[in-house]
């Protein structure tokens, strides 16, 4: 399985934890969904620690909260054509890769990566999503393996 370097922008298949479900304990994402990486860090003793965005087709209630993403980006991804938003409000960091990555297969070779969101449209996620933060509007789950 092709396990590609974690930039942020990358698109990637994982077992997203979601807020409400660790809260009730749980450890495992119910379901592998397409990610937005927006934070890969460094670690002091190798790897990275990376933090991820969930994708999702259910439609915000607060459209600040969330960023549709563009059918032409979901269509150069591979991804279906049901309108899909990147929830702001809350997000996963792991440690990279992690055991939580999943396969999609590409051309007959399996892969955790869809593709790159453009630098235009991850430069709008970022800032939408560091507002989010500094309005104290989005909760992390730190997951550890």
């Amino acid at each position: 399985m092709d396990i590609p370097k974690p930039v942020p922008g990358l698109v990637i298949r994982y077992s997203y934890l979601w807020r409400a479900e660790y809260l009730q304990g749980r450890d495992e994402g119910s379901k592998a969904r397409p990610c937005a990486i927006v934070l890969a860090v460094q670690k002091g003793e190798g790897g990275e620690r990376v933090t991820v965005l969930p994708v999702t087709h259910a439609e915000p209630t607060n459209r600040e909260l969330a960023l549709e993403i563009p059918l032409a980006t979901k269509k150069r991804l591979g991804l279906d054509g049901e309108r899909s938003w990147i929830v702001l409000t809350e997000a996963n960091q792991f440690d990279w890769p992690g055991p939580d990555l999943r396969p999609i297969q590409i051309g007959g070779s399996a892969s955790v990566s869809y593709g790159q969101l453009s630098q235009r449209f991850f430069h709008r996620l970022r800032e939408k999503f560091v507002r989010v933060l500094r309005a104290q509007n989005a909760g992390v789950v730190r997951r550890q393996e």
